[in-house]
């Protein structure tokens, strides 16, 4: 006879079918239980992969773009993970208040299974409705007068669902009995000349369009919900004609952070219709432009300018693009190794340089923690560990003065530079020239003065991230548009977001801040233009009293 290891028979199970109900109840919560627990182990799992990528990417600068997508990949698997947790997970916890659900992120409710949340924060400008729940003026029970000792009160975050609406705009028109003259209102201005389109509309969709990154179209689905049929032609029209009604605070805002004496600067590319048909290499009627974008940024040494990014449009990614950017800029440009900034660089008649170059330690690292991640090289696990002590250091001193950081650098910083150099002149005698370890090395050494620069300047940054953080918005951008029309739409993409990922930088709602210019700009004087601008805007219900 075999051994199954259990009986198939049931002697043991009970006749009366109440007590096997109650069996089969139990057994099924059991299972339920088992289930939980096993997605419960899912969500961690999960989470820590999740949590490493993260890490990894801390420790060793910006990843490639294979692991930015992993990290993407994982996150929506997480997300879908918790989604179906939480809509498992029905029973409210007890002895809880009314809207105090929201718990805590920790490892405790974590590794209890439980889906980690965090309670909303709620900024403080955001409008509040007291709803007001009385018992009345007599006691349900012997109709005695209740009396108020106090209240519970709780908070339930709701949203009022954006609507269009239709703003009538009435001139009466009067006439004076005695001399028989007519007096009206003069029609008040509007965004768009003979539009009806309104300041707050017109920002949605600019908002919409070039920082949350939807088509028109689907814009035209979501206002066809609201009520209103609008065209895709005319929300074309609109967007070109209120970035035209933008244009001479988008210009203010590039005179301004072009003329800071150091700035960031990045590109990347994107894909640009080309109706010409000539470039066959990317998919016919398809050729690849650049955005580039150049940022002013002095909060990590506490200096007074606020920070700003400048975006420019070029149809490829020749050297004579980036020069004609900076034609009227002179300073420090912080930049990759990109061989069209090198006459930026070069000596003029005079024996001066129009900018000095300031070379990127992250950059470098990432050359090392490709080299490690493909072959686990000692000599790049090293490399890593060294410019990490200097980022160390760096975390120490951001938001301190230019002179502190400085100070900071010369006494501890430097040291370790001055080694890492010695340690890596030693380490090319030692590897095969030809390797990627060896091109790391020399790519640092051959450009050492620029790479040394930021212990000269407190100001400098170790790396080029607050460019590289610019750019960012253009990737979540890619995901969502397949190419940009024409080069004039690259342009204007461009212009829309020096504007909008400025609002931003300076704390800025930008729906809130394109309205009130849209609102406000052909009623202003164009000698207060600097009003307008993010870092000295004021909405139109809380006048500046300095400017006033």
């Amino acid at each position: 006879m075999v051994d199954m290891g259990m009986s198939t028979s049931a002697p043991d199970l009970p006749d009366d079918p109440a007590v096997l109900k109650a069996m089969i109840a139990a057994l099924r919560a059991e299972n339920a239980q088992i289930t939980a627990t096993l997605r419960a182990h899912d969500l961690l799992v999960q989470a820590l992969r999740v949590r490493i990528a993260k890490l990894k990417k801390q420790a060793f600068g910006k990843s490639s773009e294979k692991i930015e997508r992993e990290i993407e990949q994982l996150e929506l698997a997480l997300e879908d993970l918790q989604v179906a947790m939480a809509e498992a997970d029905t029973a409210p916890p007890e002895d809880s208040d009314p809207g105090e659900d929201d718990i805590a992120a920790t490892p405790e409710n974590q590794e209890d299974g439980k889906t980690p949340r965090r309670r909303p924060r709620v900024s403080d400008t955001t409008p509040r409705e007291r709803r007001e729940l009385d018992p009345g003026d007599t006691c349900p029970d012997c109709g005695g007068e209740l009396r108020v000792v106090g209240e519970d009160v709780s908070e339930l975050l709701d949203m009022i669902a954006a609507r269009l609406k239709v703003i009538e705009i009435a001139r009466v028109k009067k006439s004076c009995r005695r001399c028989e003259k007519m007096v009206q209102e003069p029609a008040p201005s509007r965004p768009i000349p003979r539009s009806m389109a309104g300041p707050s509309l017109l920002a949605f969709i600019l908002v919409s369009k070039f920082d949350d990154h939807l088509p028109l179209y689907r814009l035209n689905e979501i206002f066809a919900r609201m009520g209103a049929d609008i065209p895709d032609t005319t929300l074309v029209d609109w967007c070109g004609r209120a970035m035209k009604t933008l244009h001479p605070v988008i210009e203010r805002i590039e005179k301004e952070v072009m003329a800071s004496d150091i700035l960031h600067a990045d590109d990347t590319p994107i894909r640009v219709l080309d109706r010409s048909q000539k470039n066959k290499g990317l998919g016919k009627g398809v050729k690849q432009g650049r955005i580039w974008v150049y940022v002013r940024d002095q909060r990590p040494w506490a200096g007074t300018a606020p920070p700003g990014a400048v975006y420019r449009f070029s149809p490829d990614r020749k050297g004579k693009h980036p020069q004609d950017h900076l034609k009227h800029s002179s300073g420090i440009l912080q930049a990759d190794a990109y061989s069209g900034f090198k006459d930026l660089y070069a000596p003029g008649a005079d024996g001066t340089a129009q900018f000095r170059e300031a070379a990127c330690w992250a950059h470098l690292r990432r050359d090392f923690h490709d080299v490690w991640t493909s072959d686990k090289s000692e000599v790049a696990k090293e490399a890593l560990d060294r410019v990490g002590r200097l980022y160390d250091i760096e975390r120490q001193i951001a938001g301190q003065p230019a002179e502190v950081r400085r100070a900071v650098r010369q006494d501890k910083s430097k040291p370790q530079v001055e080694a890492f150099r010695a340690w890596a002149e030693k380490q090319l005698t030692r590897i095969p020239g030809k390797s990627d370890l060896a091109k790391a090395f020399r790519y640092g050494l051959s450009r050492w003065d620029s790479f040394c620069l930021f212990l000269e300047d407190g100001r400098v940054a170790i790396d080029n991230n607050a460019a590289e953080r610019g750019m960012r918005p253009i990737g979540v951008g890619r995901r969502n548009w397949l190419f940009a029309g024409s080069d004039t739409g690259g342009e204007t993409l461009a212009r829309a977001m020096t504007i909008i990922e400025t609002a931003k930088m300076n704390g800025l709602d930008p729906q809130a801040y394109l309205a009130d210019l849209l609102d406000r700009i052909h009623d202003h004087k164009l000698n207060r233009l600097a009003e307008l601008l993010p870092w000295n805007w004021t909405p139109a219900d809380q006048p500046n009293s300095e400017a006033a």
